[in-house]
């Protein structure tokens, strides 16, 4: 009998009935005021005028009337490059340990994100939460004994001045509660091991010794790991070696495209729960099994405005012009797709995080991620975000039988005119007209923009099959494998050029 466990279930089901009550939109007032007061003598706060703003009778308009929106090309250059070198009571208070590394899933160079004591204990209290929302799965009790793998980045930070830094997953993984370690998989030694392809090794050794119930990480390096586990070890799929695994919180990108490859690792269907944690904080988690959409924590540090993702508000860049219109969460709609905005413990003030959200449930603030504001396939008014991109790829692998975990697409010019050019990662061979014919057919019944640019602009659609490790090759050699590292699903002509000639090379 698991009695470790069903002490634990029983006390994560008792606190979350005593906390199960919410109140999103009072909570997000609560949360801004407390952000423009802690802040109120910072540089920032001073040349914005926080003090004022929070003797406004509604601080929340007043709030958005004031500040602008900030990209991080325009927070660093103004007020991190100063937090940066060591410069205290920029934009919050002191200055921060960590630095959070993120490349992002655009461009070689590093941003470096504050990541204050305050954000620590943001993301911890974040954790708390999505694990008394378990409470909500009916797991059995026996599952909360077990190991958890987290496959994040290194956790061997690099020494810069007076501060650490690297990615997020390293950063919070150097911080779990010591209650936590004797859960935490691989363990302190082989997370700090900066080398992809060595960790992933020393992991694929060491798995026999492990139980593990669950597992934490991004989609596409955690089906990396988990075939050289299986290869390593000489096995049929995971379940042999890790029998009690039942649970995978996935994060960083949409799971539906890595479904079906995911899947044929398994012996057994696995919980999944999608979690939304980014380099400048824990943003949501999947808090009951009835649906995949996440709930935004929105009383631990983050303030969240919404503006509407219209062409007329945003830039080619994914910026915004200044005067988009932002929406408070009392002001939100349902199925409208909206810029996310930020402003955090961290000193992110109306931050532009680069992804876009739809509300699917606004009293219980659910939201599904449904692309990024560079990742909007609009070159010739086909107007595609990344989950109708993600949708077609899912029809495809029906259709096909196919297992289709990476992809990446760009409206390329030819001779003839524009045709969106994909390139899928898939092992099965099969006949690349007739895919990109049912392709085209499936965007033009499910997308009426798509169809209006098929019959003016864009000529069609080419597809180009290619292996899916030539995708995880291409982010080595870009960035760097694990960690925080996602794929670019929609590039521009000139970093699609380079993308070809690496396709071709590794051929």
């Amino acid at each position: 009998m698991a009695i470790i466990g069903n002490i634990i279930k029983g006390v994560i089901d008792l606190t979350d009935n005593l906390s199960s009550d919410s109140y999103p939109v009072e909570e997000q007032k609560i949360v801004l005021k407390k952000l423009l007061t802690s802040a109120s003598d910072t540089t920032f706060g001073n040349k914005y005028g926080f003090k004022s703003i929070l003797h406004s009778l509604d601080f929340q308009s007043e709030y958005a009337r004031v500040v602008p929106y900030h990209d991080y090309n325009k927070i660093s250059k103004e007020w991190w490059g100063e937090v940066v070198d060591g410069k205290e009571n920029i934009t919050w208070p002191g200055n921060p340990e960590y630095f959070a590394l993120s490349s992002g899933t655009t461009g070689k160079k590093s941003k470096r994100i504050p990541v204050t004591d305050d954000m620590i204990s943001s993301i911890k209290n974040a954790g708390i939460k999505q694990v008394l929302a378990l409470s909500n799965f009916d797991l059995p009790a026996d599952f909360f004994e077990k190991e958890i793998m987290m496959l994040g980045s290194s956790t061997d930070l690099e020494e810069r001045g007076e501060h650490q830094e690297g990615e997020i997953s390293g950063i919070s993984a150097s911080n779990i509660p010591f209650w936590f370690k004797g859960y935490y998989k691989p363990g302190e030694d082989i997370a700090k091991i900066d080398d992809w392809e060595a960790r992933v090794l020393e992991i694929a050794k060491q798995a026999k010794n492990w139980d593990i119930g669950a597992l934490s990480g991004i989609p596409s390096w955690m089906e990396l790991m988990l075939k050289k586990v299986i290869e390593y070890n000489n096995l049929d799929h995971i379940h042999q070696i890790w029998p009690n695994l039942s649970v995978y919180t996935s994060g960083g990108v949409a799971f539906d495209p890595y479904e079906k490859s995911f899947n044929a690792l398994l012996d057994k269907p696995i919980q999944i729960i999608d979690t939304y944690l980014a380099s400048e904080g824990f943003i949501a988690f999947q808090s009951r099994p009835e649906t995949s959409a996440m709930k935004l924590i929105t009383d631990n540090g983050i303030y969240f405005e919404f503006v509407p993702f219209k062409p007329e508000y945003v830039n080619q860049d994914g910026s915004l012009t200044d005067d988009a219109p932002s929406c408070t969460l009392d002001e939100v709609e349902l199925q409208q797709d909206y810029v996310l905005i930020i402003s955090t413990v961290s000193g992110a003030w109306r931050y532009i995080i680069g992804d876009t959200i739809q509300f699917t449930d606004i009293e219980r603030a659910e939201i599904k991620i449904t692309g990024r504001t560079k990742f909007f396939l609009n070159t010739v008014g086909s107007q595609l975000s990344v989950n109708k991109l993600n949708d077609a790829l899912k029809n495809l692998e029906e259709e096909f039988n196919l297992k289709i975990p990476e992809y990446t697409l760009c409206a390329k010019r030819y001779d003839d005119g524009f045709y969106h050019t994909w390139y899928l990662g898939s092992d099965t061979a099969v006949d690349e007209e007739k895919v990109a014919r049912a392709l085209d057919d499936y965007l033009k019944s499910a997308n009426k923009n798509y169809k209006v640019a098929r019959s003016k602009a864009l000529e069609g659609v080419k597809v180009h099959f290619t292996n899916p490790d030539t995708f995880a090759e291409w982010s080595g050699a870009n960035k760097k494998k694990g960690g925080q590292v996602k794929m670019e699903r929609v590039m521009e002509e000139e970093r699609f050029t380079e993308w070809e000639n690496f396709v071709k090379e590794s051929v």
